[in-house]
């Protein structure tokens, strides 16, 4: 495979083996965003658990104190007068049937996050199968399946991110925009590390976390040091 100038640039900035402490992996990653594009700084953390048990499952919601720099477009599932809270909280779209509708018919995603009240979910209940395979099915451990939606509505606009693991035991999340600099990155780096740490599973064994990667879009990755995150 044949390697583009601007990341074999990137590549030489690293030491292959090497597990870099947290603040120096931020400022390279900053580095190697070479991109004429803002790139996203991704974090890839493998941990030491099996999700295929229910008691090892980790999973759970962060609002980013720096945000994600992502304009993030949210859809509503409520009645009554919570569909004009949801409006006036910044909600992009608000309603009901209406929009499994869409969905349904016209296979409508401009949106990436679902909030639903408690009361609509037998409703988004039918939209799973197309809404569970991308990520956007509404789950209370995530705030997005809740009474107050106008409080999810500005969590999700000011960077609330979820973190789950995928089959293979790695988290993989945003931690902003290579603009932000290293600094607001980091901040956002220990939020997110913090609260991994904070949802280990009592059931989980040995090494927690087994393995820490940081990335830029287009850029390559650069290893943590894990054993110092805890």
């Amino acid at each position: 495979m044949k390697m583009g100038k601007k990341y074999s640039d990137s590549i030489k900035l690293l030491e292959k083996t090497k597990l870099y402490d947290a603040n120096e992996a931020i400022a390279l990653v900053c580095q190697t965003a070479k991109a004429k594009f803002d790139e996203t700084i991704e974090l890839h953390i493998r941990l030491g658990v099996d999700s295929r048990h229910a008691d090892q499952q980790v999973r759970g919601a962060i609002v980013l104190p720096n945000g994600t720099g992502k304009n993030v477009k949210v859809l509503v599932f409520a009645k009554g007068d919570k569909v004009q809270a949801a409006l006036d909280a910044g909600a992009d779209y608000a309603g009901a049937e209406e929009y499994v509708e869409k969905i349904q018919k016209e296979n409508w995603f401009d949106f990436d996050v679902i909030i639903a009240s408690p009361d609509m979910m037998g409703l988004v209940g039918r939209l799973g199968k197309v809404l569970g395979p991308k990520g956007l099915m509404p789950n209370p451990k995530a705030g997005t399946v809740t009474p107050d939606v106008a409080k999810a509505v500005k969590e999700a606009k000011a960077g609330k991110i979820e973190y789950r693991l995928d089959k293979t035991n790695i988290i993989h999340c945003p931690i902003g925009k290579a603009s932000f600099g290293a600094e607001k990155l980091q901040e956002n780096f220990d939020a997110l590390i913090g609260a991994v740490i904070k949802a280990k599973p009592a059931a989980a064994k040995g090494q927690y976390i087994k393995s820490c990667v940081i990335a830029s879009t287009m850029g390559p990755g650069i290893k943590i040091n894990y054993a110092k995150l805890g």
